[in-house]
């Protein structure tokens, strides 16, 4: 797949990560599994693999829990002609929240700033979401006009319906699917909580993270396939984005590995319906403005050699 497949305004990938270990540890990077990941991922790194299957917008999310990151985000937004949109880190249950929120809009690259998030995933209160520090936190998010991206498991996915009824003005983009259990095969009862997130018109998710959660070593397509038909059959493609989760995907496959698969699974999708969850769905979400417009439908996209399941 080359970027001469694509149409303008070509492909928005709504989730990636960078991180520098000389500026700051990644202190989840551990054991022999994740060893792959201890290195340096730069913007550098990420863009001839994007550039190469037609990418030409990104968003830029958070990695871990100290304040600095997000600016530093923002400025090298503000450097670059692929990240249209960086999705930050502050603690939502500050007093200050807000205030903070406001001075990040205002600061460097702060036109960039589109969402934010918290690793709730880790979080030992299943109900962190709905505590009064947490609602008031995501009250501030609403109120600056930006999203909130959740990145949970299937277990905090009441909380977050609960969220999203409680906070109808704000727009909660499901990170990953919410994790479901690829690897073992399991729907229920993960699909009934997001067919209940889904009805809520405040929520999207992102067709995302999906290689990571099944087998590394020998998932294809065809795993993934229940997982994604059930999130395009609750949201819908005007409420799905793409997102490559890179470098996390590499744990299980390429870059283009993963777009390939998104291709196959959206396959029986109409061009228009695939302009949503390659570009449009993304570009309306985050309100991603450094980017070009959205072009005219979108044809499946042409991936020749591409595999269906990770490489060695």
């Amino acid at each position: 797949m080359t970027a001469a497949d694509h149409a303008s305004p070509g492909i928005v990938d709504a989730h990636h990560h960078v991180w520098d270990l000389s500026v700051r540890d990644q202190d989840w990077i551990t054991g022999t599994e994740l060893a792959p990941l201890r290195r340096d991922f730069s913007l550098a790194d990420l863009a001839p693999e994007a550039r190469a299957v037609g990418v030409t917008a990104t968003v830029l999310v958070q990695t871990i829990t100290v304040p600095e990151e997000t600016p530093e985000f923002l400025a090298l937004a503000a450097r670059s002609d692929l990240v249209a949109g960086v999705v930050g880190w502050t603690d939502l249950t500050a007093p200050d929240v807000a205030d903070t929120l406001a001075g990040l809009r205002t600061g460097p690259g702060g036109e960039h700033l589109v969402g934010m998030r918290h690793q709730v995933q880790g979080e030992p209160d299943p109900r962190w979401l709905v505590r009064p520090d947490a609602l008031r936190g995501l009250g501030a998010i609403a109120e600056a006009g930006l999203v909130y991206d959740l990145v949970v498991k299937p277990h905090q996915l009441d909380a977050a319906v609960e969220a999203a009824q409680r906070l109808p003005g704000l727009t909660f983009v499901l990170d990953h699917l919410g994790k479901p259990p690829i690897a073992s095969g399991e729907l229920a009862p993960w699909a009934e909580r997001i067919k209940r997130l889904a009805a809520l018109p405040n929520t999207v998710c992102k067709l995302s993270g999906m290689v990571t959660e099944a087998d590394w070593g020998s998932w294809t397509a065809d795993d993934l396939r229940p997982y994604a038909d059930t999130v395009l059959d609750a949201f819908g493609p005007g409420r799905l984005m793409f997102g490559s989760d890179w470098p996390v995907c590499r744990l299980a496959a390429t870059y283009a590995d993963v777009l390939a698969a998104a291709d196959d699974l959206t396959a029986g999708l109409s061009p228009a319906e695939r302009g949503d969850v390659f570009t449009g769905t993304a570009v309306r979400t985050y309100g991603l403005t450094h980017t070009a417009p959205p072009g005219p439908p979108r044809d499946r996209l042409s991936a020749p050699g591409a595999r269906s399941g990770p490489t060695s």
